[in-house]
């Protein structure tokens, strides 16, 4: 019996392993975008923890480092720029947390009832952004919808299917259907 439970156990590991790793090499990495809201916490330093908004331009101005590029960079890539800005001038060993509070807003147009920006909600589908922006008008495509995605360089739009994730900054648009 102890042997069938050892084996039990094992296979819940590893199928617990492919999982995740599964997870991990589907999920994409979230770049920083204007308009997100970061909370920062450099740990037993109240002055230089605080809450930030990334600006236009993509920067965000830090007691005693000053003004940062975050725009286009992972929460580990900032995370590292802060501790290097930091460390040796000003701290010993900073240690550094950074979380997402608010990200930048979506922006829908097109064949839908009230195009404009929305706030970004973490796993929404375009499906769910089509709902939220009032539903389609009675000449919309409904297969489908034409993305530009914020951080992508070459700003092509992208035909993707109603069920894939909205990342924030994405430009959505419903094309018109002709019959």
């Amino acid at each position: 019996m102890q042997k069938y439970l050892v084996k039990f156990v094992f296979i819940c590991f590893y199928c617990a392993s492919l999982t995740v790793s599964l997870v991990h090499a589907n999920s994409k990495i979230y770049t920083l975008g204007a308009g997100d809201v970061l909370k920062i916490t450099v740990f037993n330093q109240t002055d230089l923890s605080g809450e930030y908004i990334l600006s236009g331009s993509g920067n965000i101005s830090l007691n005693l480092i000053g003004s940062i590029k975050a725009i286009d960079l992972t929460l580990p890539e900032l995370k590292q720029k802060i501790i290097d800005g930091l460390q040796p001038d000003y701290l010993l060993n900073p240690r550094v947390s950074i979380e997402v509070l608010n990200y930048g807003p979506f922006y829908i147009m097109g064949e839908i009832k009230r195009p404009q920006s929305y706030a970004y909600v973490d796993g929404m589908s375009y499906r769910k952004a089509v709902a939220i922006a009032g539903g389609y008008t009675y000449r919309a495509k409904k297969d489908y919808v034409m993305v530009i995605r914020v951080n992508d360089n070459t700003k092509e739009e992208l035909k993707l299917k109603m069920d894939d994730k909205v990342m924030p900054g994405d430009v959505i648009r419903v094309d018109e259907r002709f019959f």
